[in-house]
């Protein structure tokens, strides 16, 4: 027992903050050790809010992994600014907050190991296809920024292969497009919540398995909106207060779709049994805070998975069980299931 005790404590990881060789004098760096006898370590260094006069690329120690370089006021970020010892060796990076307004194409190119981008809260308008080339990223943050349009096929010269999730919200998206011509973009998270969007984007060939198009001036969701999203297993289209329409077999073909947020959408006032066409998974539907007070008397063949449905004021259903007579000829008691709601009065 007490050996078991040792070898815990042995992997635990320890903190040292002070001491830290190539540590600029204004950053906080911090040697972070685990393993079996501390076999393992890395380094974290904070470097916001430097001040104005600080010259870039600032000295890091050469094993740093999570680098902070947030409010720092950089300006276009150049290719000599992240060179230098140390930053080949990071895994994440975080340059929000720094009034960015161009990331030259090479900026990025000796970041080899760089899994975690923040580029939030800047005033990029737009990125130069191959500034991702080679970087094994798996999530990137492009939102509060100044994108009108956005093309996703800029993430399809990172490396690896391993799934990556964006966000790109908070920006004046008017327009997200893909010209994949025959490549497959590994994107399994996408976020376009207050955005400019009339209309769902094409988003055919993406990998995707979340989807968030909340926020944005939607007015009608059309047939085929979400096609060939075969993979997508969460949906939000929550506070879209122009949305009126769902046109039937809109969510066609969303094979894998669990959860569906439909949530304050107050124009939202009806629909029809053929909007939920194809929704074979959907276990979770929620509809509180939008018009529809009622849902069709047939819902649940067309959801043969649902588990609960949220509408109206908070109004929960959830699938039940009624029980029937002994079947005499089958040799059992037969079941018809049915949506029950915790208030009175809710056709279905």
């Amino acid at each position: 027992m007490a050996l078991l005790l040792w070898l815990g404590l042995s992997l635990l990881a320890s903190v040292q903050s002070s001491g830290v060789k190539n540590c600029h004098r204004r950053c906080r760096c911090e040697v972070e050790s685990f393993g079996l006898f501390d076999s393992f370590s890395l380094t974290r260094v904070d470097c916001r809010r430097l001040g104005p006069d600080t010259s870039m690329p600032i000295p890091i120690p050469l094993d740093t992994a999570h680098l902070d370089l947030s409010s720092n006021a950089m300006g276009p970020l150049s290719d000599a600014m992240l060179a230098g010892p140390g930053y080949t060796t990071l895994v994440s990076l975080d340059l929000s907050s720094n009034l960015i307004t161009e990331v030259t194409p090479n900026a990025l190119s000796k970041l080899r190991y760089l899994e975690t981008l923040d580029l939030s809260h800047n005033k990029l308008q737009s990125l130069s296809p191959g500034c991702f080339a080679g970087l094994p990223l798996v999530d990137v943050d492009l939102s509060h920024n100044g994108f009108q349009e956005f093309d996703m096929d800029v993430f399809a010269t990172k490396v690896n292969g391993e799934p990556v999730s964006v966000d790109l919200s908070h920006n004046k998206l008017a327009s997200v497009s893909t010209t994949l011509h025959g490549r497959v973009l590994h994107i399994q998270s996408l976020n376009l919540s207050s955005n400019r969007l009339s209309s769902v984007p094409r988003l055919a060939g993406l990998s995707l398995r979340y989807l968030n198009v909340d926020g944005n001036p939607i007015a009608r969701i059309k047939d085929g909106a979400f096609a060939q999203l075969k993979d997508l297993v969460y949906l939000s289209i929550s506070g879209l207060h122009e949305l009126q329409e769902i046109e039937p077999n809109s969510f066609k073909g969303l094979q894998s779709l669990q959860v569906l947020d439909l949530s304050n959408n107050p124009e939202l006032k009806t629909l029809s049994p053929a909007v939920f066409s194809g929704l074979d998974s959907l276990q979770e539907l929620n509809l509180s805070g939008s018009g529809v007070a009622s849902l069709p008397s047939n819902m649940l063949t067309h959801l043969p998975s649902i588990k609960s449905i949220t509408l109206g004021q908070s109004v929960h259903c959830w699938r039940t069980q009624k029980q029937g007579q002994f079947h005499r000829q089958l040799g059992q008691v037969q079941h018809d299931e049915v949506l029950n709601c915790d208030v009175e009065g809710i056709v279905l």
